[in-house]
């Protein structure tokens, strides 16, 4: 379906001033304009506002059959007839050429010249003949590299644009015929070639092909093979029954097929490629993919004009780059081609193929009238019929923008489908179309008006536009006919164009929606695809764009905000698109009333609700918040309390928000939540009873339930960085048991990360990031006790060990009273371990008079006795704890003995604490360690016991323990062996009788 809108893209024209009558012309680059007639070419100078000025002219070998100009290399290449003979050749440095007689340097394709030759070539126009073993039949030139296609009967030549440096200044252009794409079953009408993508076209077939550096992605690369006697015979048949069966007045129709990929060797094409280009080259095609065919099948209807009913129009159009928002910087020709689409047409309908990365059908375009010939441009379509110019619309920037753009489609950007509709802008009239081409934003337009008209021309031939080149021939003297005119037609500016589309948009916006965003899409697609050409922009003309395309992504915003569409959702990334905050969003709404019964649209609440989300860093005005908090209590109440929540809410009043929210039935949703955000206003109000009572109506569980529903209760991120709410601040002072483990629920159910959990407690404590208050502390112990998963424990047994021996070293006692003490925490976590008996001993032998300190103390024992904790990686953490204390001992020694280093440790407690000693032993030494008792503590207890000293006594009482211990467990042979020899007889006797006995009792 193609909508008609009655626009004016076309703007000034202006006639061209040549002397004879076109027979072929083209345009392209900056300005360059050729018309060529009989053996003549004329270039013209197009600027501006389309003032055309003669620039040189220029004498061809014979008459021009076809001729195209290349922006890259800056040449014309024309296939010219003379005598019957075909030729190609290809004009460079045209520039130069001064006078009609001035000189000209004639060269063959691929001879190289002599450097003195060379520098001739600067001040005159150089002309390349190019041989070909074929007719050619039509050409086209690479739009990126200038590398030229030619199109024979049976094959495609490749000439491959090579630039050879003569000095600094100078290089001369030459080509290299670089490859041969064999070709059977199809005679090309016309061709067209982009960066290896190659389109070629018979009368009703078209086949598009890719040409690949890589052999494993197609067919290889083949000298191209002689037909057997089998396979021409074979064709000779056909030929001869085609022949027999139109003699009978019989017409043989194919099915119309459309092949895809591989699919494509079904249409009976055969594909060979001959390498002929240098072994350095440095892009040589290897292979060939197949990636279109299409064939169609004329009406039977229209057999009476068959000649007309055959395809034209081929063209291959690059997208080089997204360039959205540009750049600025220029493109370079290696650039990554990221879209490139393909376009050729019948009569009365065009058709438009995306080709890179995918292949398929974009766009069918149905002509009114029948069409003769067609140009596509990045933004529209351009068709000429006998009468008039149509300008389509394309979805070429769409297309690229949803390939490319891996936001696009998300709430953050947007862009229309390109299945949308197409539309015709215009249907200018003209007298006599037969032919067109264009170039920025002209076009160049051949009009002539039919012999018939003129009475005394009547015996005249009537001269028609060829459907190979689409172009007009003629092979009478220029003399002979009148009434023909060559126009440059200028497209006025995106920008006055998409202001005429906004202007014409508003007629529809209480009368079809539909309509309203139809059009402002096309306006969105006209600015989006002029900003893709960034590169060739002027800085202000490029500001101008880009201010165009918010303004664009604005209007669709209000379009997808205020009418009821399927696709209401889309006013969130539109607005996004256009800069707009929220507030100037909510200006723009019509407010009708006060009233509650006023109709809110999904794709403004929707688009409010995710703004207030996303923490926009904007406060809203006290009247604006009023008016969201009466829209979501109107239009989606359930989103009322999250509303209410937004740091953008943060100038409603109280009394508002209140009454409100004591307005809503909360049997749809949860009550706590309400609850909750009372609290929260109240405590806004100063009203503290309120707020007091609130909270009171729930347990905790449920209370954490609710901050878990709606976390910026509690926390609220502005500017990048987290911010406490005056709730959060309340319960930190009255109930910060309810705040830690409100934080934990939010942290286990993802709603909010470790890091930000521990900023936010450092922040609602005033502490700096050097700083850990206690209740962070206390939101890290509760984390232990609440099992969090492995990955997350070790990161958890540092901070809390970090901390406890920074307290400890310090002597600092924390800032607020613990939530929970070590016994709490050892009955309650399975991570904290019991601490072993011979540590209380340890530690009792020093006297600590802050409670808090023994409280971290122990817990620090706790952990390193838990079955969690990996002793060997906390080692460093020690450093700052001293041995020298009790507390420092302690934890050395308890990590040495986890790590099994008994020997050590033995020695630590004989010199530091010898009345531990036994109680450690008994404790550690047992199994396959309880031969240290004999080993390694009972001889160090007796070298004690000699030694004498202060600790005499504590020596002698442990050395006892251990022969009691060691008496027992021996037999007493081996006990009497390790009895020291220089001991005293009467002092090992009693257990020297209580080993022999033992054996007697048992």
């Amino acid at each position: 379906m193609v909508q008609l809108y009655n626009l004016h893209p076309f703007g000034s024209q202006q006639v061209v001033p040549c002397q004879r009558e076109p027979e072929q012309f083209c345009c392209g680059g900056r300005d360059a304009l050729f018309v060529a007639s009989g053996c003549k070419v004329e270039a013209f100078a197009v600027q501006g506002t389309g003032l055309c000025q003669p620039r040189c002219a220029f004498s061809t070998l014979g008459r021009v059959l076809r001729m195209a100009y290349s922006e890259a290399g800056d040449y014309l290449v024309a296939i010219e007839e003379k005598n019957k003979t075909i030729f190609l050749r290809a004009y460079m440095n045209w520039r130069s050429k001064r006078t009609e007689n001035s000189r000209v340097c004639i060269r063959m394709v691929g001879h190289n010249v002599e450097a003195p030759f060379c520098e001739s070539f600067k001040d005159q126009m150089s002309i390349i003949e190019m041989p070909l073993s074929e007719t050619p039949l039509c050409i086209s030139c690479c739009p990126v590299k200038g590398d030229l296609l030619v199109g024979c009967t049976n094959q495609l030549v490749l000439f491959t644009l090579k630039y050879w440096i003569i000095n600094e200044e100078f290089s001369v252009l030459d080509f290299e015929r670089s490859l041969i794409i064999h070709i059977d079953n199809i005679t090309p009408v016309e061709i067209s070639f982009c960066v290896g993508y190659v389109a070629v076209m018979s009368d009703l077939e078209v086949l598009i092909l890719k040409l690949e550096s890589d052999p494993s992605k197609g067919e290889g690369v083949k000298h191209h093979p002689q037909k057997t006697n089998n396979q021409l015979k074979q064709m000779e048949d056909v030929s001869n029954d085609t022949s027999r069966l139109e003699s009978e007045d019989f017409v043989i129709c194919l099915k119309p097929m459309e092949l895809l990929g591989e699919k494509c060797e079904q249409s009976g094409i055969s594909v060979k490629l001959e390498s002929t280009g240098l072994a350095d080259e440095k892009v040589k095609y290897l292979s060939v993919q197949h990636l279109l065919y299409r064939r169609f099948a004329p009406d039977i209807s229209f057999y009476v004009l068959s000649d007309n009913i055959k395809l034209h129009s081929l063209q291959l159009l690059p997208i080089h780059q997204t360039g959205f928002p540009p750049d600025g910087k220029d493109l370079s020709q290696e650039k990554e081609l990221l879209g490139l689409f393909c376009f050729f047409s019948l009569p009365h309908v065009g058709y438009l193929y995306m080709v890179v990365k995918s292949v398929e059908l974009m766009s069918v375009y149905w002509y009114p009238e029948k069409s003769q010939q067609a140009v596509l441009t990045p933004q529209f379509l351009h068709v000429i019929t006998s009468q008039s110019l149509q300008c389509f619309t394309v979805r070429c920037s769409a297309a690229v923008a949803h390939e490319e753009d891996l936001c696009m489609d998300t709430t953050l950007k947007a862009c229309p489908p390109v299945t949308m509709d197409v539309c015709a802008l215009r249907i200018q009239l003209f007298i006599g179309l037969k032919a067109i081409c264009h170039f920025k934003n002209h076009i160049i337009l051949l009009t002539k008006a039919d012999p018939e008209s003129i009475p005394e021309k009547k015996e005249s031939p009537k001269r028609l536009l060829s459907r190979k080149d689409a172009s007009v021939r003629s092979r009478i003297p220029p003399t002979a006919e009148a009434g023909w005119n060559l126009y440059v037609v200028n497209t006025i500016a995106p920008v006055q164009l998409y202001k005429e589309m906004v202007d014409y948009s508003n007629t529809y916006k209480t009368v079809k929606t539909q309509s309203c965003i139809h059009l402002l899409s096309e306006a969105h697609l006209l600015v989006r695809a002029a900003l893709m050409e960034g590169s060739q922009l002027e800085p202000a003309e490029k500001a101008e764009l880009l201010e165009a395309f918010k303004e664009s992504c604005g209007h669709l915003g209000d379009c997808y905000s205020r009418l009821d569409t399927e696709q209401s959702h889309l006013a969130l990334p539109y607005y996004k698109m256009s800069g707009l905050s929220l507030a100037e969003v909510l200006a723009r709404v019509d407010w009708t009333g006060e009233s509650e019964s006023q109709k809110y649209e999904r794709g403004l609440i929707f688009y409010i609700n995710h703004s207030l989300y996303e923490n926009l860093d904007e406060e809203l005005s006290e009247e604006l918040a009023a008016k969201v908090a009466q829209i979501f209590h109107v239009a989606e109440p359930k989103q009322l309390p999250h509303v209410l929540c937004s740091p953008s809410m943060k100038n409603i009043s109280p009394l508002t928000a209140l009454h409100y929210l004591k307005n809503l039935d909360t049997c749809e949703f949860s009550p706590v939540l309400v609850t909750l955000t009372k609290a929260a206003m109240a405590l806004k109000m100063g009203d503290l009873d309120m707020c007091k009572n609130e909270m009171k109506s729930y347990s905790e569980m449920k209370l954490v339930y609710g901050f878990i529903l709606e976390p910026r209760l509690l926390i609220q991120q502005w500017k990048g960085k987290i911010a406490p709410t005056e709730l959060a601040i309340h319960l930190k002072e009255t109930q910060p048991g309810l705040l830690v483990a409100s934080v934990l629920g939010l942290q286990k159910n993802g709603k909010i990360g470790i890091e930000e959990a521990d900023s936010f407690f450092k922040v609602l404590c005033g502490k700096d990031e050097d700083t850990i208050p206690q209740l962070l502390v206390d939101f890290w112990e509760a984390q232990l006790v609440a099992c969090l998963p492995n990955k997350v424990l070790q990161e958890l047994f540092f901070k809390l060990i970090s901390q406890y021996i920074w307290r400890l070293s310090k002597r600092q006692c924390p800032d607020t009273i613990p939530l929970r003490t070590a016994e709490d925490l050892i009955n309650a976590c399975s991570h904290y371990g019991f601490v072993y008996p011979w540590v209380h001993v340890l530690i009792s032998s020093d006297s600590l008079a802050d409670k808090n300190y023994t409280e971290d103390l122990l817990k620090l024992q706790s952990l390193i006795c838990g079955p969690s904790f990996d002793v060997a990686s906390i080692i460093p953490f020690l450093e700052p704890l001293s041995e020298d204390t009790v507390a420092g001992l302690s934890a050395h020694v308890l990590c040495r003995t986890r790590l099994q280093e008994y020997e050590q440790c033995i020695d630590t407690l004989l010199e530091r604490c010898p009345e531990a000693v036994i109680a450690y032993a008994n404790q550690e030494l047992k199994e396959e360690h309880w031969i240290l008792w004999w080993k390694k503590l009972l001889p160090e207890l007796c070298q004690k016991v000699k030694c004498g000293g202060e600790k005499h006594q504590l020596y002698l009482s442990s050395l006892k323990e251990a022969l009691s211990v060691t008496a027992m467990g021996l037999d007493l042979k081996d006990f009497l062996n390790v009895l020291p020899e220089d001991g005293a007889a009467a002092f090992f006797l009693p257990y020297l009788l209580f080993c022999s006995r033992k054996k007697s009792l048992t």
